[in-house]
């Protein structure tokens, strides 16, 4: 491939770049001549190429934003966060770039939710009460509570649990990423950057919280499993989810607010160093 760089390739840019030279790289080759060369012409080309990413991400959300934003407008936010990601990437970290990427657009567009106010009052209500009857639940009986159990504490039907379960899963979009920045002053809680300076101590901290949430996943029943993966690592939608699955969209929303709360309720317990 004419056009590329290697990673010793000597650190100058070089201009005209052809459309033809362009369209030779691969996404990887793009991305190590723009890291090698800082070729500002190079990086909208780069960005670009992540496009169907970022829509797949926006409409995988879409119930986050569909009452202020319509989607072409989620994925230029998407783009912009996108361009700013390109700078801070180390490919030589051994993370791909779609994961590192779309954790950060996800979190883009939950922030420009939240700015909003998009979540009705009672929903975020509801929310709250399963969120509080879930922690004290499992404080009393040292495990995840069933949904029996959590329909009594909150005093209402099973069914209209697991209505108000399904109704609070967008609350639920990267909770676990609010969970840490609630701790953050805690000095245990902060999930330190992957392309963070290198400290030892911050590489270590990561790797506990890795391994951490990795227990915790694994504690999952395996349905609740495969909605985490589907949706956090393949981006699908909850539809597309339910589609796999072969069962209701709703079905899909419990299993993944009840993934959610336990996997708070298990990441707390270990930053606030409770047994």
């Amino acid at each position: 491939m004419s056009g590329a760089l290697t990673a010793s390739s000597p650190q100058e840019g070089r201009e005209g770049w052809t459309q033809a030279e362009l369209e030779e790289m691969t996404a990887e080759e793009l991305f190590q001549t723009y890291k090698n060369t800082g070729d500002p012409d190079l990086k909208w080309p780069l960005v670009m190429r992540y496009v169907g990413l970022v829509r797949s991400i926006a409409l995988q959300v879409r119930g986050v934003y569909s009452s202020f934003a319509q989607v072409d407008d989620i994925v230029n936010e998407g783009l912009l966060t996108l361009a700013g990601a390109v700078d801070k990437f180390d490919p030589d970290k051994g993370i791909k770039f779609e994961t590192y990427v779309s954790k950060r657009i996800r979190g883009a567009v939950i922030d420009l939710a939240r700015r909003q106010d998009w979540v009705p009052r009672s929903v975020r209500r509801k929310a709250r009460d399963i969120d509080q009857a879930s922690s004290e639940l499992f404080s009393e009986l040292g495990r995840y509570p069933t949904d029996q159990e959590m329909a009594d504490k909150l005093g209402v039907s099973q069914d209209q649990y697991q209505e108000d379960l399904a109704n609070s899963s967008m609350c639920n979009v990267l909770s676990l990423d609010a969970l840490f920045e609630d701790r953050e002053q805690t000095g245990r809680a902060e999930l330190p950057d992957d392309t963070s300076g290198g400290r030892p101590e911050d590489s270590m901290l990561r790797q506990e919280l890795l391994e951490t949430l990795t227990k915790a996943i694994e504690s999952l029943r395996e349905n609740e499993q495969t909605v985490i993966s589907l949706y956090y690592q393949k981006n699908l939608s909850m539809k597309e989810i339910a589609q796999v699955m072969e069962v209701s969209e709703p079905r899909i929303s419990q299993l993944h607010s009840r993934a959610i709360q336990k996997l708070k309720l298990y990441m707390n317990q270990y930053m606030t160093g409770s047994k």
